[in-house]
């Protein structure tokens, strides 16, 4: 079989046929038109106020006027069809007594044919062409009516094709003639191919020989009959039993085939064995998802068919390129192939059906499938005007002249502008939906879920469930159950996720946590309209949702308080951390709408737990880095601790200049999610009003930020100002001057290596800035007593700090290889190289690149230390993340180990990651050793 720009449809298990064809076909089952009788296109101007809603039903037309009302009736169908088909115009001209098809039913029509022979079949054909064409023009027959009169055409004069043929070549062989593409989905055009495939039994030379038959009858006399489609196209046998289509399908076929499939139908011959053979295909036909790459295989597909059209051929062609039928198409088959295994109401075959129950089971918002729907049906329309005027097939718009004009006024427009205006609306809806669903990440999700797990009964979910991870099946089916239970819109599309949801979170570390925190989202959220629109239609937002929720518990609480924020799933530009300025500017005008500081604090906490969200997703989806991280958070705690100082400013009288000035992580912009605020304040007031001042901002400060609250806490620690905890919470800038001008301890000069201003008056800022490059970036380096003293003091932080029982292989801050060791390091260097100026930065990684830059550190060093540090930045967060609070150390064993594993990149291999953290801490260790006391 070979793929082609035609039609690959949609499929049914069930057969249809035409009213008075005999045995030539199948029992059809009734379908409502998407439109109602209207004698304007949808999208026309003069179809405005008569156009029904695209899902209500409407109904063919059959006369009952009286004889002079038929009369009347006769002259607006011949006029209206002269108007449109030069082609039948002459038809008519040249066989007058055929004019009475006009206003004939179709039981009449049919019957035409199934006495016509050889050489009446072409007479027979088009006169059932103008009963069609006079319905159609008129307004009593929608496109969906049209089309499915013309498939109804199709089945007929293959029925009497196949006869004809066996009367040329007689014998007795089962055959069946299965209908593919526009006539298997009954939306057949005025001209088309009829694509077909023929599968038999018994004498198969016989059969083949009546099918080719067949062929060269109908072919040249009506439509084209095409086919290719068959196994191994051209190439391959013409006839072939249901067995041999079966080890093809199962051998051979590609993905292409399978979509072609989709709109197959017995349509002539021995219908039962044709119902035979598409009971047989089904399971291949609903198992092609399965495949690896379905998805991408149809994409790919698409893009061919695209550029199979010449490039300036492009921009008028209807069917095949950008903005033509085939996006619709291809989008609404590849949603059925994926959907379609595990919900049976979507193996429908027709394009229109088939948006009308993706968009009842929730697979496609309401929006999306009316618009495609009008869309298609605008598309379709111009295809059948086209197509009309001469008989021939064309999908091609003409570029101007008469052509033009003749095509806008059949259409109903009074310009050729207003169709052009019409077509281009059109056409970028077509292409906008097209990338939206053929694209979308959650098909790819759903391909990744086996069939059986789509399908599973009460009692099989429970067992599958306890497979894929999770503790308690009972619960979760519990979850499940309210999730899905009615008849509600959001329960029909929670059904569609569920599967997806379910499988991502079977491969986290929590996945019954994450099944319970997606329930209590939903439950917030289920009623919101963006919603579940924006799981089922929002790139990778279900998938991402899914997996953050089994993951991280500092994720979902936050995101419990603030669940709009999850629309930042949906595109990775709105998980990018925003700038210090921008947090600032949002946070200064949401208080400065609150006259209360309690209140104006809260809005500043909603923007930074909406920021934490943003970064915390961006983490643990990979993102950002370990540095980007860090700075990410530091930018967000300075714009806090910006806010509250201004808050806290506003009722006091005279504040006086005050500077806060970040140290630790803060300072070094390397703070992690469990991390305090490290910070000094310092004023520079006059005498006691400006210290009493000062220390009524500082104490409103902390209050504000200590206040209760849902959110991860923001820990404001003044412990590092001069003189500790003894000293003045806010000294002024000249005594903090004096302080490190006298009593000042060499650590409390290493602390300044990683100080800087966040918040504050900026002129005192710069001055403090000033002073404290002064302290800690003296040239000439250590002197051997501060280099003993250094030594000394890290040996006790070392031996003293690590708490009681902890693993010094396995924390992350104290232990050896961890945070501490590395930053120690890089500050030795900064403190023996303050005079230049490469090294002058309070973060740790560009500390250590600089020094290496200097050739004061090796390169194989450079290495140890940056990749343990930013490995164990990494674990340190990441357990912070999982568990919701901060934490240190390792865990030893158990289910958290494995989770952080996992969270880590390593699956369930709990002891490679052991291995891996212990060695890139172990190198470290040797390097800060080596640096620190031997060097």
């Amino acid at each position: 079989m070979r793929p082609r720009g035609a039609s690959s449809p949609t499929s049914s298990s069930r057969p249809s046929s035409s009213p008075g064809s005999g045995s030539s076909t199948s029992a059809r089952w009734p379908r409502p038109p998407r439109w109602t009788s209207t004698s304007s296109p949808p999208g026309s101007p003069s179809s405005s106020g008569s156009r029904a809603s695209p899902r209500a039903s409407g109904r063919r037309c059959r006369s009952s006027m009286s004889e002079p009302e038929k009369s009347t009736g006769a002259d607006a169908a011949r006029l209206a069809v002269v108007e449109a088909s030069n082609a039948l115009g002459d038809f008519m001209r040249a066989h007058p007594d055929q004019e009475s098809a006009l206003t004939e039913d179709e039981d009449t029509g049919l019957a035409r044919l199934r006495d016509a022979g050889p050489f009446e079949l072409n007479a027979a054909w088009k006169a059932n062409l103008l009963r069609i064409a006079a319905h159609d023009l008129t307004g009593q027959w929608d496109l969906r009516a049209t089309s499915a009169a013309l498939s109804r055409l199709a089945d007929a004069v293959l029925a009497r094709g196949l006869e004809l043929a066996r009367e040329d070549i007689p014998g007795e062989t089962r055959l069946a003639v299965v209908a593919m593409g526009k006539t298997g989905a009954e939306e057949l055009n005025y001209v088309s191919d009829v694509d077909v495939v023929f599968v038999a039994e018994g004498d198969l030379d016989l059969a083949t020989r009546q099918a080719a038959r067949m062929i060269q009858i109908v072919g040249p006399a009506t439509w084209p009959v095409d086919a290719g489609l068959r196994p191994e196209g051209r190439h391959g046998a013409l006839v072939r039993s249901v067995d041999a289509y079966l080890s093809y399908l199962k051998d051979w076929a590609r993905t292409w085939e399978f979509q072609a499939l989709l709109k197959a139908r017995p349509a002539a011959g021995d219908l039962q064995l044709g119902l035979d053979w598409l009971a047989a295909v089904q399971p291949f036909i609903w198992g092609a998802a399965d495949r690896p790459g379905v998805v991408a295989d149809i994409r790919d597909m698409r893009r061919k068919v695209a550029e199979s059209v010449p490039r300036a051929e492009r921009r008028y062609e209807i069917k095949l390129g950008p903005g033509g039928l085939r996006d619709i198409e291809f989008a609404v088959q590849l949603l059925q192939l994926v959907h379609g295994r595990g919900d049976a109401t979507l193996r429908v075959r027709s394009t229109l059906e088939a948006l009308d129950v993706l968009v009842a089971a929730g697979y496609l918002a309401r929006r999306d499938g009316d618009e495609l729907a009008d869309t298609y049906v605008f598309l379709r329309t111009v295809e059948h005007r086209l197509q009309l005027q001469r008989l021939l097939r064309t999908h091609r718009v003409p570029d101007g002249g008469e052509p033009l004009h003749h095509l806008a006024r059949t259409l109903g427009y009074k310009t050729d502008e207003a169709f052009h205006t019409a077509w281009r609306a059109h056409a970028t809806t077509a292409r906008r939906l097209h990338e939206k669903l053929l694209y979308k990440p959650l098909l790819d999700a759903v391909t990744r879920v086996p069939t059986h797990e789509l399908r599973m009964t009460e009692s099989e979910a429970a067992s599958r469930l306890a497979v894929l991870g999770f503790n308690d099946p009972a619960s979760a089916l519990t979850h499940i159950k309210k999730l899905t239970a009615g008849v509600s819109r959001t329960a029909t599309v929670q059904k569609a996720l569920l599967p997806v949801v379910l499988h991502e979170l079977a491969d986290s570390p929590e996945p019954d946590r994450g099944l319970l925190a997606y329930r209590q989202v939903s439950d917030k959220l289920g009623s919101t309209p963006w919603y579940l629109r924006l799981l089922r239609d929002g790139g990778p937002a279900a998938v991402r949702l899914a997996r953050l929720l089994g993951t991280s518990r500092y994720f979902t609480g936050l995101l419990l308080h603030e669940p709009q924020s999850l629309r930042y799933l949906s595109d990775n530009a709105d998980l990018t951390p925003r700038s210090r300025a921008e947090l600032t500017a949002g946070m200064s005008q949401a208080a400065a709408r609150h006259a209360e500081p309690a209140a104006a604090i809260g809005a500043v906490r909603a923007i930074r737990r909406r920021e934490l969200i943003r970064i915390a997703a961006a983490d643990l989806l990979g993102l950002l880095d370990d540095q980007a991280v860090g700075l990410a958070l530091s930018d967000l705690t300075d714009a806090v601790l910006d806010s509250a100082l201004h808050i806290a400013s506003r009722d006091v009288p005279d504040a006086p200049p005050i500077a806060v000035i970040g140290m630790g992580r803060l300072g070094g912009r390397e703070t992690g999610f469990g991390s305090d605020a490290d910070a000094v304040f310092v004023h520079a007031g006059d005498g006691d009003p400006g210290r009493k001042a000062s220390t009524k901002i500082v104490e409103a400060v902390r209050t504000l930020l200590a206040a209760p609250t849902a959110d991860p806490p923001l820990q404001l620690d003044l412990d590092l100002r001069p003189e500790g905890k003894g000293g003045s919470i806010v000294p002024s800038f000249a005594a903090y001057q004096r302080y490190y001008a006298d009593r000042a301890r060499l650590w409390e000069r290493q602390a300044l290596l990683r100080a800087r201003p966040v918040a504050g008056d900026p002129a005192l800022c710069e001055a403090w800035t000033a002073f404290a490059d002064d302290v800690r970036y003296r040239p000439g380096g250590l002197t051997e007593a501060e280099r003993i003293e250094f030594r000394r003091v890290k040996a006790r932080v070392d031996s003293e700090r690590l708490p009681r029982g902890a693993d010094p292989n396995g924390h992350t801050k104290l232990g050896r290889g961890g945070l501490v060791d590395i930053e120690w390091t890089a500050q030795l260097l900064q403190l023996e190289h303050g005079g230049d100026a490469t090294l002058h930065t309070t973060r740790t990684v560009p500390a250590l690149e600089a020094a290496a830059a200097a050739g004061y550190l090796s390169r194989d060093d450079l290495a140890a230390l940056r990749e343990a540090w930013e490995f164990v930045s990494r674990v340190r967060n990441d357990m912070t993340l999982a568990r919701g609070v901060p934490r240190d150390d390792l865990p030893r064993s158990g289910p958290e180990l494995a989770g952080l594993a996992q969270t880590l990149g390593f699956g369930e291999d709990t002891e490679r990651f052991l291995n891996h953290y212990r060695r890139v801490t172990r190198l470290a260790h040797d390097a800060a050793h080596r640096i620190v006391y031997e060097n």
